[in-house]
Formats: structure tokens, C-alpha cells, sequence
């Protein structure tokens, strides 16, 4: 067992403990990563509230970057020293789902036994299957992407989560062709990449809605074409002013319940409402069915912008190296892990972008 630094959740709705834990080795068909960079995604902060339950203590994080430092036996296509990114993606690539071509919503149960204890022996939960605020992990080699040493592990963390969640919901989810309009509700960390997906999709109008003119402008900069507040009456009616008609696409990439009660309004004959924001469990929204069958409209739920790893993270890397895909301006700020408390809590104002956790 190695000691480890760790922010770990001993109480729903409590600050995160630094404290050192341990960490095992890698068994058979598993690979250790050591990080160098670890992004605070929203749904971490949610699951520490207890949003959504869980077993405690555990140890959050999952969008992850660093060097592989030992490999398990029967690893095939991961050497000591790769840099990868870690996702929370576990796939068994042999269950129905995965065989279609969707390994996020992998059928098998996971056999994958928590790396983690305290120092006495108690384990501890590898939450959402990566456990990454925390100095090294231990994760089956489905969850990771190996990358090039050149690419900044703060930018690379990016693409764990937020990246390919937003970009992935646009592209794969809902299939959006080059001239189509898109409105993207929420323009945070997801809602800035599902833009970015829109604009490198060849989205024609790109409305972005956003409770502040402030998120707007961040909106633009990353390839909206119009804002609007989500603050007005009715603003689907500037919003279909600006596209000229109702929506193709509309991505929901925020938990608010009002969002998903209205987002149907923005579309427009035939559009589709991507769902890609989580709202707490137990959580409703209402719609009127008759007009969804009259328009031939739809709703489908996206989860992690449906993506194939080994299939998307890499041309996502290729769009950055060529900066076609922003990555480093989505960075608001660095942080060191003793001081995680305070990242998340500037995350929860809505003003970051993305805060990244970074190790020595």
C-alpha cells in the first residue's frame, strides 16, 4: 500500500478533508496513474452534497490527467510513462450497449474493487470509478486515453468530462449537420463546449442563454452568435427572432428545472431537446405531450455527450493542437489540492469556467 494526499468526503454537505490515505497496487487488467491535474466538474460538488446519495467516506473527482506509473498484468496498449487521460468511462466492451457502440452506458456490473482505505484499513468509496482528488489512482485501462506528453495535463483534464460532454452532445447526441440553428441553455463549463461542438459542427445560429450578460460574452467568445438572457419574458422569442425560426437542437447543460420546463419552446418543427444537465434526484419537470407528437419533436438524454473514448477524445486533441478546440481559455484558475475547499466554493459561485486541481 502507498500513502497517498487525498480530499476525501466524510459527510454529505461538508467541506473535503486533505489527509493522507492509502492507495494499492495495480491487480491484473488494471493500470495506476499518477496526476497531474484534476478539473472540479459540477457533478462532484453535487454528489458531496448528497444530491444524489452515495456511500462514505469517498473520494471524488474524474476529470483527470496524468502519467501511467505502473501497469497490472494482461494490460495490452498502455507502457510505464504513457500520459493519459482518466475518465470516468468503464466499459467492459463485450455487453450489448458497449457492442452498439456506447460504452457509457455500459450493462456490466462493475467487479472493480475500491483501491482506497484509510490509514487504519477502511476502505474507502473510488467515487464516480476514479477517485481523482486525490495524487494517484488505480482505474481499469477502459477509463483512460493515452495522449501526447506535449499536451498541458491542465488543459488535457479538460477532455475527461466537461470537453467531450458538451462537444459529444452536439455531435454524436444529437447528429447536428453543418447550417442547422443550435440554442445551448447554460453557458458554463459544458454549456462552452457544446457551443464549441455547434461551431466546429457548422451550426449556422448558435444562441447561447445564460442567467448574465457576463456569461454571454464568455458565450461568444467561444463561438455563439447571439445571447440571450434567460432572465427575459419568453426569451425563446429573442431567441427565435435571432435564428429566424424555431431551434434544430436545443443541449439543456445545466441541473435547473426551469430549463428543462421550458426548453421545448425554443424549438422548432422536428428539433430535438438534448438533455444533458442533472438535476437533484427526485427532481420533476412538466411538458405538454400532444405538442411534441404534432411536431414531430423529441427529447433524448445524453450522457457523456455519448462518446467513444478512444474514438473522440483523440480527433478532440487533433482540433486542439490545431486551435480549432479551445481548451486552455476554459482554465479560470489552478489550484493546489490543500486548497480544494476553496475551488469548489468558487466554483459553486458560477463565475469559473473550469477550476483545476493541480500536483506536484
Amino acid at each position: 500500500m502507498t500513502p497517498i494526499k487525498a480530499a476525501v468526503s466524510h459527510a454529505h454537505n461538508t467541506p473535503l478533508s486533505v489527509e493522507t490515505v492509502h492507495i494499492r497496487p495495480p491487480g491484473p487488467g488494471e493500470v495506476e496513474v499518477t496526476l497531474k491535474a484534476c478539473a472540479i466538474c459540477h457533478s462532484d460538488i453535487h454528489y458531496a452534497e448528497g444530491a444524489w446519495g452515495g456511500t462514505l467516506p469517498a473520494i471524488y473527482g474524474h476529470e483527470a490527467a496524468g502519467q501511467i506509473t505502473a501497469v497490472g498484468d494482461g494490460v495490452r496498449g498502455l507502457v510505464l510513462g504513457d500520459s493519459v487521460v482518466v475518465t470516468l468511462i468503464r466499459a467492459c466492451g463485450s455487453c450489448a450497449t458497449c457492442g452498439s457502440g456506447m460504452p457509457v452506458l455500459c450493462g456490466t456490473p462493475p467487479a472493480f474493487q475500491t483501491p482506497l482505505t484509510t490509514l487504519d484499513g477502511a476502505p474507502i468509496v473510488q467515487a464516480m470509478n476514479a477517485g481523482a482528488f486525490a495524487e494517484r489512482v488505480v482505474v481499469d485501462p477502459s477509463q483512460v486515453v493515452r495522449i501526447s506528453p506535449d499536451i498541458d495535463p491542465v488543459a488535457a483534464s479538460l477532455l475527461a468530462c466537461g470537453v467531450i460532454t458538451g462537444v459529444g452532445a452536439v455531435v454524436n447526441a444529437a447528429n447536428l449537420r453543418a447550417g442547422q440553428d443550435v440554442v445551448v441553455i447554460g453557458a458554463g463549463g459544458v454549456g462552452l463546449n457544446a457551443i464549441q461542438g455547434a461551431r466546429i459542427a457548422g451550426a449556422r445560429r448558435i444562441v447561447a442563454v445564460d442567467m448574465t450578460p457576463e456569461k454571454l460574452a464568455i458565450a461568444k467568445e467561444f463561438g455563439a452568435t447571439d445571447g440571450v438572457l434567460a432572465t427575459d419574458d419568453k426569451p425563446w422569442r429573442a431567441a427565435k427572432k435571432a435564428m429566424g425560426k424555431g431551434a434544430d437542437a436545443v443541449i439543456i447543460t445545466v441541473g435547473a428545472i426551469p430549463a428543462f420546463d421550458t426548453a421545448a419552446q425554443y424549438l422548432g418543427m422536428g428539433g430535438k431537446v438534448i438533455m444533458v444537465g442533472m438535476p437533484h434526484s427526485g427532481a420533476t419537470s412538466t411538458y405538454e405531450p400532444v405538442m411534441f407528437a404534432a411536431t414531430g419533436q423529441g427529447m433524448i438524454g445524453s450522457k457523456m455527450g455519448d462518446v467513444v473514448i478512444a474514438r473522440d477524445i483523440p480527433w478532440m486533441v487533433d482540433l486542439y493542437e490545431q486551435g480549432r478546440l479551445k481548451l486552455d481559455e476554459l482554465v479560470s484558475q489552478t489550484w493546489p489540492l490543500d486548497q480544494i475547499n476553496a475551488a469548489i466554493a468558487d466554483t459553486k459561485t458560477g463565475s469559473a469556467k473550469r477550476n483545476v486541481i493541480v500536483f506536484d
